[in-house]
């Protein structure tokens, strides 16, 4: 079994600091950059990205909706972008937010997380909204296989506040919940002192206590859009997650996409910096 998740994220974090470089082929990105709005514009889209930062970050998070809607094609374009990234030793986290239930949730997983598959990235974003338990499936190959999770939490978007923020039967907002019934399955699994495999989505713009959020243990890493083009800075990172902050993945893609294919790797030269100098505040 490889090394695990957790422990991944954190060396990386380590190494290259928090930056996460979406790759988000939007449609007006790849008119931006000269490229076709098709599968092998996708392709050369994702191959550039990864060729930037490739030797600049640790993570990369490709966003598997912008090469799904061209079908097999895409399929295909994103195999090849997430084994280039894979292979340049990136840690991928496959931005597909699965979430399901039974066997079709066990095939989500096996498609994202099985050594081998054509798709196999290091992570996977899903869905608990049927139920944490729903995706027990999930959690279970990814701990076989030293992979990670991580489970929408609290989203920055309006439309979630209405769940997300709602009082559960255990009289904490589901957002708390579902934080906690994870952080108890990290705590089963991860060695005293380690991160935990099975981490979060939290928006990077969302208030921790209108979410009903606290700090959790065993510390796991939290994927944070938001950052960029959304409105937080890297200067944000320490105030907004206190404690957490030094699990954060920080998530970015067009505030630095936008750059193009010819200061695309300029442009991560600078943010990179910019998490490091907050780092230091």
């Amino acid at each position: 079994m490889s090394a695990r998740f957790g422990e991944r994220v954190r060396a990386a974090i380590d190494a290259r600091g928090p930056l996460c470089v979406g790759i988000d082929p939007h449609a007006s990105l790849l008119a931006e950059w000269g490229l076709s709005d098709d599968a092998s514009g996708l392709r050369e889209f994702g191959l550039r990205t990864v060729e930037a930062a490739d030797g600049r970050v640790g993570i990369v998070k490709p966003q598997v909706s912008f090469f799904e809607r061209f079908g097999s094609a895409g399929f295909a374009a994103l195999e090849e972008v997430i084994a280039a990234a894979r292979a340049a030793g990136l840690l991928v986290i496959a931005d597909a937010k699965r979430g399901d239930i039974g066997s079709t949730m066990d095939a989500y997983a096996q498609a994202w997380l099985r050594p081998g598959s054509p798709l196999e990235a290091d992570a996977l974003t899903v869905n608990p909204f049927l139920g944490v338990g729903a995706l027990d499936g999930a959690f279970d190959l990814a701990r076989e296989h030293g992979k990670g999770l991580f489970v929408l939490a609290a989203t920055s978007n309006p439309e979630a506040t209405v769940l997300q923020r709602s009082v559960s039967a255990t009289g904490r907002a589901v957002s708390a919940d579902v934080v906690s019934v994870v952080s108890a399955r990290n705590a089963e699994h991860t060695p005293a002192g380690e991160w935990g495999s099975f981490g979060f989505v939290i928006g990077a713009t969302v208030d921790w206590t209108d979410a009903g959020l606290a700090a959790f243990t065993p510390l796991a890493p939290i994927l944070a859009p938001g950052f960029g083009s959304q409105g937080a800075a890297p200067a944000d990172l320490r105030h907004r997650f206190g404690s957490m902050s030094s699990a954060v993945v920080a998530s970015e893609s067009r505030s630095i996409l936008s750059a193009g294919p010819s200061g695309l790797s300029a442009a991560i030269d600078a943010r990179v910096a910019e998490y490091r100098e907050a780092s230091r505040g």
